[in-house]
């Protein structure tokens, strides 16, 4: 009985232990036909020709509510604890926001908690009152709704890039530290807590100087060059999730890959970079590395993860379910992070 005892204790410890992870998953919505600022007008068809990235669901519609619904069911059921969408902003208002509209109608939505990724590599914002209104279109939309996730209370929100951010800012006699105060300020009127802001790069001098709260990065091409191979590439996140421990007083949220290859999209300026796709085998030990990075920091990471990508399919970048994979991708996720590895 005290032998018993002590196993079941011991499993206890370890299934805690995994519970302490929190990984989410950035979700591209281009995958509906005849959407302005999508990378095709009939994004699927581009993907034909790459016959092993067709998703379980077959050519889907982003948008649709079932598809959704399916997909939120597989992320929790496989161990991840968030989405983040990417989500764009241009001419005063939302585009490509059907995933997320698709997300709000879902009945599993519930089951995985929703962030935004501010994909800003267009003009925007274009003026201070264009922040404004984007900030108020998040307020009024996103914010008070109970799916929303947060770190350490407060919802979430990836700025793609800090660089970009802050030379569009320049131009209107703002910069980056300005813009985040104003946001802070309009949560407050409205009466809800501060954003926690997630700075996307990793060339950021001090970055809590522009008020983020945290680091991370949408993906990383590589440290000197873009990557030739996958091994290439994650043996470069390795050295940036190195060179980033320490050194912002911020947390870091540690952003991972399953691999990189642009070529339905016309590849990338490097041709060689498109040599960066992985494997189920090599991703598992990415990520094994990525656990093993938060736990040797568990102030700074405090074991906060992000994946590139559920479904970005054009840049090689997936771990939706494939009729080719299956499921084996999330089966390396929840391995990892979901107590499947003792």
């Amino acid at each position: 009985m005290k032998a018993f005892s002590a196993l079941l204790l011991a499993f206890m410890l370890s299934c805690n232990a995994h519970a302490q992870y929190q990984v989410g998953v950035y979700y591209f919505p281009g995958w509906r036909d005849s959407q302005n600022g999508a990378p095709a007008k009939e994004p699927w068809q581009r993907l034909k020709a790459f016959k092993e990235r067709e998703p379980m669901l077959g050519w889907y519609d982003d948008g649709a509510v079932e598809v959704m619904n399916r997909q939120l069911g597989w992320m929790h059921d496989y161990g991840l604890s968030y989405v983040a969408f990417d989500w764009y902003w241009g001419g005063g208002r939302p585009f490509l926001e059907h995933s997320l509209r698709a997300y709000f109608a879902a009945p599993n939505r519930s089951r995985v908690p929703f962030a935004l990724l501010w994909a800003n590599h267009d003009q925007a914002p274009t003026s201070a009152a264009d922040f404004s209104a984007m900030v108020q279109y998040w307020i009024d939309n996103y914010f008070r709704r109970p799916e929303t996730f947060k770190v350490d209370g407060r919802p979430v929100v990836f700025i793609l890039d800090h660089q970009n951010l802050n030379e569009r800012a320049r131009r209107f006699d703002m910069d980056v530290s300005k813009l985040i105060a104003k946001a802070q300020e309009m949560m407050r009127t409205a009466g809800l807590p501060p954003i926690f802001f997630v700075s996307g790069t990793f060339t950021t001098p001090r970055a809590s100087t522009f008020g983020y709260d945290a680091m991370s990065a949408y993906n990383y091409p590589g440290l000197n060059r873009p990557s030739q191979s996958y091994a290439e590439l994650v043996a470069d996140y390795r050295k940036i999730w190195q060179f980033q421990a320490g050194r912002h007083g911020i947390p870091y949220i540690v952003p991972m890959t399953q691999g990189w290859d642009r070529r339905p999209w016309g590849g990338s300026k490097d041709r060689g970079h498109d040599f960066s796709g992985g494997d189920p085998a090599t991703f598992e030990e990415h990520l094994r590395a990525a656990r093993e990075f938060m736990d040797a920091n568990p102030s700074q990471t405090r074991r906060l993860g992000v994946i590139c990508c559920w479904n970005e399919f054009g840049e090689g970048s997936y771990i939706e379910p494939t009729k080719a994979n299956g499921f084996t991708y999330l089966e390396k996720v929840r391995t990892i992070f979901g107590g499947g590895e003792k």
